[in-house]
């Protein structure tokens, strides 16, 4: 059971000096997980695209723990979060004896932890809808995320990220 939060915490590890927002957290375990890395967190639809309560939790546990460090920074309108891996993390890691994170998921996590939360709600966005042939993803994207008015250029560029993504995950 305690292997899921294990893997939560090796993710952050993995995103060399931790991971900043809970919502680009969140959807850069939506994406990694919707390119078949072992996450087992539910998610369903939310105001911000894929949203897992499951994560929240866990990440809150993780934190009560001591295995993981969050960090409240003040940006006078609004209050940014920022994780890292402690060293009790790293040691609960290896007592959970989860495998070390691939070269695919480092390449993956370092890729997505350069991109913006806005761009990253995007591409979660469209591969939610990645049932759908690509004009009705991007017909849904404009539906659900129509406030957000991402250009063609945006969407263009994140639909080749996705592709690059899978092509690094396919190569190692």
């Amino acid at each position: 059971m305690l292997e899921e939060h294990a893997k939560i915490v090796q993710f952050i590890g993995a995103a060399d000096g931790g991971i900043t927002g809970r919502k680009k957290l969140q959807k850069m375990v939506y994406i990694a997980k919707k390119l078949q890395f072992p996450y087992k967190e539910k998610y369903e639809f939310h105001i911000y695209g894929p949203y897992s309560h499951e994560l929240t939790l866990r990440v809150d546990e993780l934190c009560s723990m001591g295995f993981l460090y969050e960090e409240r920074q003040d940006k006078g309108s609004y209050v940014q979060y920022k994780y890292q891996m402690t060293d009790a993390g790293e040691h609960f890691t290896q007592m959970a004896q989860v495998p070390a994170a691939s070269r695919a998921l480092q390449a993956c996590i370092e890729q997505m932890k350069d991109k913006s939360s806005r761009f990253l709600e995007l591409v979660s966005t469209l591969l939610y809808f990645d049932h759908l042939p690509k004009e009705e993803q991007i017909e849904k994207l404009h539906v659900v995320k129509g406030k957000l008015n991402f250009t063609k250029a945006e969407i263009d560029e994140a639909f080749l990220f996705v592709m690059n993504l899978m092509n690094e995950r396919a190569i190692q």
